[in-house]
Formats: C-alpha cells, structure tokens, sequence
C-alpha cells in the first residue's frame, strides 16, 4: 500500500489537483511528480496521525515534522527536498484562497553541505565506451547510447526518449525537451554521429520485431523503447567489464563526465549550461570544483614541490 492509500480522501485529492496544476504550469516527469506525492502525503499522514490536517497545519507543526525526519534518521538533503516540496503546495494553496498564512515562510531549510558529482576519467570513458561488442545490435545499441551521452551530455530521460523527428544528421544536432517543457538545441560530435547512424542504419530493425513500431530511437528486443532501469543495469553492467566499481557509477555518471571533461579542456561555463540544460548557472557552477580537483591533483602528481 503506497503512502497516498494511507491518507484521506481529502488530502489525496487536493494533493492530486496540486500535482496537476504543477503539471500543467511546469511540465513536469511523471518521476518529479510522484516524488512529490510522496513527500506531501508522508506530511499529510504525519498531520492525520495528530488529527491535524494540510489546511489546519501550522509554522510549529511543520518544524515539528522536520524534526521528526531528522530523528528518523533522514539526511539533510532529503529534508529540504522534502520542505521544498510543502513549500510549493502550500504556496498553491494560499493562491486558490484555501489558507490565508503560509505555514512554511518562516521555517529555515537543513544546512547542506556541497556534494560533488562523481565523475570518470578520460581513460575510463574510452574503458567504458570500448565495452560493448559491437558485432551486435545489442553491443551496436548499447555503444551507441553510451558515445551519445559522454557526447551531448544529456539526462537520461532524454536519451531514452528521443526521437527520429528530433534528429537531424545534416548538421548532427538534437532538438531536446527538456525539463519543464524548454527545448534546445545539442550537437552532437562527430563520433557520437557515426554511431548513431551506424546503430539506426544496421541495428535498430534487427531489435525491433516484425510487428513492432515505436517512435523512440533506442529499442529492446521487445519493440519497446529502452528504459530508464534497463538502461541503468547496461552502464553496469559495461562499467564491470571495464574495471570500473559498478556501485560507483551510474548513467547520469556519464551527463557528469561529460561537463567536467568540457571544462578541464577550457569549455566557457555559460556554454556547458547551455548544453545540459540547466536554467540557473548555479547549478553548472558545480562542476567547476570537480575541474579544480582536477587541477589540484595534476599539480600534486607533477610539481617537485607540491
């Protein structure tokens, strides 16, 4: 039984009409909305539990709540994902005039530390990237998905998700939509585009069964487009071959490969926004403290006196 069927019917529903207006406003993943469900009804069940309710909750409640989490053992940074989550509803429901104050302004988010994105060397992109047999479709599919994303550094549901229409091979670029529905435009090295049409001219009918269409490039050999697990255990499952810890890696390892390696050849920021996607350049930003680790190390590794 999921969170949502162990609250009432009144704070699922309103908890559905929230999500859907976040939808329609933002566009935003099935996968971003669920986790809001989850967040709001583990608040909403908290409440019902002290026969409070999403309407009635109150500025010490929500403290309380926080609390709660963080004796629970929840890290800071699901704790603010969490506040962010109540912060949005409850700023959707002051504006449909269902409350009049909203409970969560004065309530300070968990201090988080920087985390930095793990990424990969240059020599185990080409491990990894050299892994597949691509004498078949399956090993042609799986090399081409990996050379696409160390390329254009895209999120995964981008890379499972595109389509014929939002590939053009003359001049070698993807048309992407990203999240909340913004489109822009990604290059695609030339490489990556002699795999990509190796893989769409040699592989992709063999995939797809006799019966089978589907819009989306990549394809199983059940004629359905490739998810986001399945996808998952193929990073793995190469990473393993290669050498590289599989439990230390995963798919948007790749999105992350791609940004820091752009930097550490001298990539402007502002570009390497532009390419992932990012609305804010803050978040970009990050990737300039895995460069200087880089960088740092290199003078360890080679200076007499470092």
């Amino acid at each position: 039984m999921s969170r949502l069927d162990r609250i009432s019917t009144t704070s699922r529903q309103q908890i559905e009409r929230f999500c859907d207006q976040l939808w329609m406003e933002r566009g935003l993943s099935e996968n971003t909305l669920s986790a809001y469900r989850q967040d709001l009804a583990m608040f909403a069940s908290w409440l019902e539990g002290r026969s409070q309710t999403l309407i009635t909750a109150d500025t010490p409640q929500v403290q309380a709540f926080l609390l709660d989490c963080e004796q629970r053992g929840y890290r800071s940074r699901t704790s603010a994902r969490v506040l962010s989550s109540l912060r949005r509803l409850y700023a959707w429901l002051k504006r449909d005039k269902q409350i009049s104050d909203d409970p969560t302004l004065l309530v300070e988010a968990p201090k988080l530390g920087r985390k930095l994105p793990v990424s990969l060397t240059e020599s185990q992109i080409e491990a990894l990237l050299e892994g597949p047999d691509t004498e078949t479709a399956i090993g042609l599919r799986d090399r081409c998905m990996l050379e696409l994303m160390y390329a254009t550094g895209l999120r995964v549901s981008e890379l499972i998700g595109l389509k014929h229409s939002e590939f053009n091979a003359d001049p070698g670029v993807l048309r992407i939509i990203g999240k909340g529905g913004k489109e822009r435009l990604v290059p695609v090295g030339e490489i990556a585009l002699e795999w990509l049409l190796r893989y769409i001219r040699r592989a992709r009918h063999e995939l797809l069964p006799p019966a089978a269409s589907t819009n989306e490039i990549f394809v199983t050999r059940r004629g359905a487009a490739m998810t986001r697990q399945a996808f998952w255990y193929m990073v793995k499952r190469h990473a393993t071959v290669a050498g590289i810890d599989a439990d230390s890696i995963s798919p948007h390892t790749l999105r992350h490969a791609f940004a820091t390696h752009l930097l550490n050849h001298g990539a402007d920021l502002r570009v390497v926004q532009m390419l992932l996607g990012h609305s804010d350049i803050s978040t970009t930003q990050i990737y300039t403290h895995v460069a200087d680790q880089r960088l740092q190390q290199l003078y360890r590794d080679h200076h007499p006196r470092a």
